[in-house]
């Protein structure tokens, strides 16, 4: 029998300053019984950076055709692709190929290093790509916020980062590795 996946709610207060987005979303996530809760809390803090009315989660990791979290227009065209983790690089062109921009969230510390450097000459030829890589001190500290309900507040301003419960605050910082251009939607 298959294990089935946790299912997360979640009352996201969202301030970015930098895009002047100020919404409340509420959201249910479901945790793949093989995801860790750094990787599905990266997944929200993606969504807090990039939320907007048509941005929704993908099943990213389990359908290679999909992506985490992607925005699409009423076309169903799509506009954002978002990753999270280490994605394969044939995955990452094919992604670009289809999407208008691909950002792809990396943690893990030197393991996230050692991926970047074996694919930076592949990820260069990729002009609608950006990674951002987090390092493993702020990708851990907002897995221990992680809780069945959550109530969590997202900050941006001024290229910083907070994400807090109420009672724990954590400052995220976001290392660019690789920026697109001309991106609408970049962090």
């Amino acid at each position: 029998m298959a294990i089935k996946a946790t299912i997360f709610k979640v009352n996201l207060q969202i301030a970015d300053m930098e895009r002047h987005y100020y919404k409340d979303h509420a959201l249910t996530l479901a945790q793949h019984p093989s995801e860790t809760d750094e990787r599905m809390m990266v997944r929200l803090l993606a969504f807090a950076l990039h939320a907007h009315e048509y941005l929704e989660f993908g099943q990213g990791m389990t359908a290679d055709d999909e992506a985490d979290l992607w925005l699409k227009d009423l076309t169903g065209s799509i506009e954002l692709w978002i990753d999270v983790g280490l994605p394969d690089e044939k995955l990452i062109r094919k992604a670009c190929g289809r999407s208008s921009q691909v950002i792809v969230y990396a943690y893990g510390g030197r393991t996230a290093d050692m991926w970047f450097a074996q694919n930076s000459n592949q990820f260069g030829r990729l002009t609608n790509l950006t990674i951002i890589n987090l390092p493993v001190d702020s990708s851990r500290a907002i897995a221990k916020l992680a809780q069945r309900n959550m109530q969590l507040q997202c900050t941006v301003q001024d290229g910083q980062v907070w994400l807090s419960d109420g009672n724990e605050s954590v400052v995220i910082e976001r290392n660019i590795l690789k920026k697109h251009d001309n991106s609408a939607y970049s962090s």
